[in-house]
């Protein structure tokens, strides 16, 4: 077994087990990696790499595929079903992506194609070893905090685990809280779980949706009116700062207020008090406030639309909640979740969702959040029979977007493959001529790997998606592949 001899006694470096037969290219991969602070150990067949891994935990293993004794991917499978805590970056003489899908399905975190480089070699430990430290740092969230569901969120991911926390650290403050967030992402589920855990839950949570109500009846939504102060006022009329008295007052897209509401609002925030529209009588209430836009509401100041002096009274403890596309595994935990709702409602036998529409479902944005997830999980439900939602029970766009097409089904509503007339056009030329989104999206996302020098985590980070994300496509782009292959060789 060669060892690296370079770090000092005191340092405890991370372990990492280099798997390779060739002695001479194991000699290379160890003078590549001596400046690396690790303890690199090396081991050149497969029991002996088990062994190692048994006794010695690496954080990371090198494996190479072709073993004397056994394939690599026999001792990536036992690392997984052991649950044993390494990345592993497959090693292999063949360059097939299919041998490379084989193994990122078998749980390899990435792979190498001999031959390759220093740069490279250096490259892939280091994005491993990062992997490693989140990976580190999330299972200390999800240890400290395990939940799948929380005041009516549901979800495990780790920012949404952070959104939970600082929920429960806020909700027993009287501080305001400014809950930010694209629409449909759960800002006024939010704001009642911030209510329902603060000291203040016996008493009113009263919202008010400041772009929902015509801007010349807003001061009286949120202050209420007197008797005759205005045309239609018949009676007197409590506004919600009254009712939210000892509460919660959930100002909803407060970014859309007026101007000279919003100077109003702030002298109710500084001192408690105010005056209903058409009253000479000031009065006061206890009020925590909570507020929410779906826009960055620092641009707002900057453009001249939101006060800087509320801003600042506002955005006392700030809450970010993130979109579903960032989100990983909470989105089919979300739509397992309406999936039972719905069933339930509906009197349906829908269960799950098919591994193909998971993947649907998983590689789409979903600009409109949870809102239009719920919407489709709804949609399938009410317009079908079975027992789990398949890709062609999905809208479209959905399954266009995520670089799908989806067939029609005979037993699919007639309505939903209405279209309009169209000119004969000759299918073959068009086939030619439009090349699929997956297929764009590969060669995009190949190039900028290329670009990055083989760092995807950098190249993710200039795509604005997750590393997870490119290894996800890559499966479903192999299986694209794999399908078209097939269809080319079936005999017509």
């Amino acid at each position: 077994m060669l060892r690296s001899n370079l770090i000092p006694a005191e340092v405890k470096p991370l372990k990492v087990l280099l798997v390779e037969d060739n002695l001479s290219l194991a000699n290379l991969y160890v003078n590549f990696l001596q400046a690396e602070p690790v303890a690199l150990s090396h081991v050149a067949t497969g029991s002996e790499a088990m062994t190692a891994i048994r006794n010695e935990r690496p954080s990371v293993v090198f494996l190479d595929l072709q073993l004397p004794d056994m394939n690599g991917i026999e001792i990536l499978n036992w690392i997984q079903n052991d649950g044993i805590d390494a990345a592993v970056i497959v090693v292999t003489a063949d360059g097939s992506l299919s041998t490379a899908v084989e193994a990122m399905k078998a749980g390899a975190l990435d792979f190498l194609v001999k031959p390759f480089n220093r740069e490279r070699l250096v490259v892939t430990l280091r994005n491993a070893l990062e992997r490693q430290r989140l990976s580190a740092i999330v299972e200390k969230v999800k240890g400290g905090y395990p939940r799948d569901n929380y005041c009516g969120f549901v979800g495990s991911s780790v920012s949404m685990q952070a959104v939970y926390q600082v929920i429960e650290s806020a909700a027993q403050s009287k501080a305001t809280v400014f809950v930010t967030g694209e629409s449909g992402t759960g800002k006024e589920v939010c704001a009642h779980a911030l209510h329902d855990l603060s000291p203040r839950n016996d008493r009113p949570f009263v919202p008010i949706n400041c772009a929902a109500i015509p801007r010349e009846l807003m001061e009286s939504a949120i202050f209420g009116h007197v008797k005759g102060a205005f045309t239609g006022a018949t009676q007197h009329q409590s506004g919600a700062a009254k009712r939210a008295d000892g509460g919660t007052l959930f100002l909803d897209e407060v970014c859309e207020m007026d101007a000279d509401l919003q100077t109003k609002l702030l002298r109710f925030i500084q001192t408690g008090s105010f005056e209903a529209v058409g009253s000479p009588t000031t009065e006061v209430v206890d009020v925590r406030f909570i507020c929410a836009t779906n826009r960055d509401p620092w641009v707002e100041v900057q453009a001249g639309r939101f006060r800087e002096d509320l801003y600042y009274r506002l955005h006392v403890i700030p809450i970010q909640l993130p979109p579903l596309r960032e989100r990983d595994d909470d989105i089919l935990t979300l739509a397992r979740h309406f999936i039972r709702v719905y069933a339930e409602e509906e009197g349906k036998a829908f269960r799950d969702v098919s591994p193909e529409a998971a993947r649907v479902l998983v590689d789409y944005s979903w600009p409109g959040n949870i809102r239009e997830l719920q919407n489709v999980i709804r949609n399938a439900v009410v317009l079908y029979d079975a027992e789990v939602i398949e890709p062609v029970m999905l809208p479209a766009k959905i399954a266009q977007a995520a670089g799908n097409r989806v067939p029609k089904r005979a037993d699919a509503p007639a309505a939903l493959h209405a279209t309009a007339t169209v000119t004969p056009i000759d299918e073959a030329s068009l086939s030619e001529r439009i090349v699929p989104l997956w297929k764009l999206e590969k060669e995009a996302t190949e190039q900028a790997i290329e670009l990055c020098g083989g760092n995807i985590a950098k190249a993710a980070a200039y795509l604005g998606i997750s590393p997870s994300t490119i290894y996800r496509k890559r499966v479903s782009w192999e299986a694209m592949e794999s399908n078209l292959a097939t269809t080319a060789e079936s005999p017509h």
